[in-house]
């Protein structure tokens, strides 16, 4: 780790091409400190020696006496002791997905508020700071709205003594499904997302001791409508949280409307304070309601995305990258095909029954799935077949059906309940 100060014993050609802004969680969640790290990937040894002696010298004294060290044992080991000036785990397939970009997405694996800001295209992330590779600020708007962090603290869970959230790419991203944008809402996520991170950086920069926690602390606050404490009030003036406050409600809005679903954004408002709850409701009863429709909803997109992919459309976030040959794949003539074939009945392989979840979104996504994967449909009696638990739990199958049935994922004919 290097810090400010010692950047002037290296030359400015190093410092240019192989010393880098280096992040942790903690610069997410807190503020970004001034720290670098040498990175010396794709340099032999002595390509490494010729065109920056003074970084080589240096790595050799502080790096390769613990590398030889530790010459012994795994096979991993001994590649680090063989490639001393080179990190760890230097992480070469996932670099090319950061080549070309000015900046990309960044979140830190475990925090109290699921927070995503944008780093710089030269920044070295820590293990424990996940990426996502893209520079388009209406991916940031998505990931930092309602929408998104209801689903990753579902699927991602918490974790620790302080109950923390905790984030990963298998679970919390790739099994998100994020709207299909028009342009329109494109331009409008993307305005929103620039202005939300300049925001937060701006207000940051003029104030060196403030931090997202902190500023989020407040912003959670003013939702709740508790009276905020001096030290509240002062963070609320350093960081204009009222107006971090109106960037994530305008976000919100855009991209219930990006989905279709804006007739949840009232329950939404009540629930965040913007607007007060009718004589018969509270706001804690709005936003069970709203997280309980979003939730539903998801799982029935994401069920539809399976299929759509099983019959060859992928909706790729960066086509340009993840799949550049998509010229050569007529998506729509795979469609026709699949499409021709739903009726036609596949047999019922007989599987072998799961335990039936207790939360009622996993019991929800459970049953979607068991009927996505039969072309034929299920009957009632079929779903049953595959859980089991004790207790009256099949009372709850035809709600789940009801709910699936409700937000147009499943259609019952004949007595069969099939994939839409």
């Amino acid at each position: 780790m290097l810090l400010p100060e010692d950047l002037h014993r290296f030359s400015i050609t190093a410092r240019q091409r192989v010393i880098r802004p280096y992040i942790t969680g903690r610069d997410i969640t807190q503020r970004p400190r001034a720290q670098f790290v040498i990175d010396t990937f794709g340099l032999a040894e002595l390509e490494l020696r010729s065109a920056y002696p003074d970084l080589y010298q240096h790595l050799a004294n502080t790096v390769l006496p613990d590398r030889l060290g530790v010459s012994t044992g795994s096979k991993d080991v001994a590649k680090y002791a063989k490639e001393w000036w080179l990190h760890s785990k230097p992480r070469p397939k996932f670099r090319p997905a950061l080549s070309g970009l000015d900046q990309f997405i960044v979140t830190s694996r475990t925090a109290k508020h699921r927070i995503f800001v944008f780093a710089e295209a030269d920044t070295l992330p820590e293990t424990k700071v996940l990426i996502v590779a893209t520079g388009d600020a209406a991916y940031l708007s998505m990931l930092s709205s309602a929408v998104h962090l209801l689903f990753a603290d579902c699927a991602g869970g918490r974790h620790g003594v302080g109950n923390d959230l905790t984030y990963n790419h298998s679970d919390c991203f790739e099994k998100f499904p994020f709207p299909i944008l028009s342009d329109t809402q494109t331009t409008t996520l993307r305005t929103l997302g620039e202005q939300l991170d300049a925001h937060r950086k701006r207000q940051q920069a003029a104030h060196p001791a403030l931090t997202l926690t902190g500023m989020y602390n407040v912003l959670e606050k003013l939702r709740s409508g508790d009276t905020l404490s001096d030290k509240e009030r002062a963070i609320h003036e350093q960081g204009l949280v009222s107006v971090l406050r109106q960037l994530h409600d305008e976000i919100d809005a855009a991209v219930l409307d990006a989905y279709g679903w804006s007739d949840l954004l009232p329950l939404l408002r009540i629930a965040h304070g913007n607007t007060p709850p009718a004589a018969d409701q509270t706001r804690e009863d709005a936003g069970r309601a709203f997280d309980a429709a979003v939730l539903e909803r998801l799982v029935a997109l994401n069920t539809e995305r399976a299929a759509e992919e099983a019959r060859g459309l992928v909706r790729w976030l960066r086509p340009e990258f993840q799949n550049p040959q998509a010229s050569a794949a007529p998506e729509q003539e795979a469609m026709d095909v699949a499409a021709a074939d739903e009726d036609i009945a596949a047999p019922v392989h007989a599987t072998k029954p799961v335990p039936w979840p207790k939360d009622t979104l996993q019991q929800v996504r459970a049953v979607a799935e068991a009927i996505a994967a039969s072309a034929a449909g299920l009957t009632l009696a079929e779903i049953e077949a595959r859980f089991t638990a004790r207790g009256p739990w099949k009372r709850r199958l035809p709600i789940v059906l009801d709910t699936l049935a409700a937000v147009g994922r499943v259609r019952e004919h004949e007595g069969r309940y099939r994939a839409m």
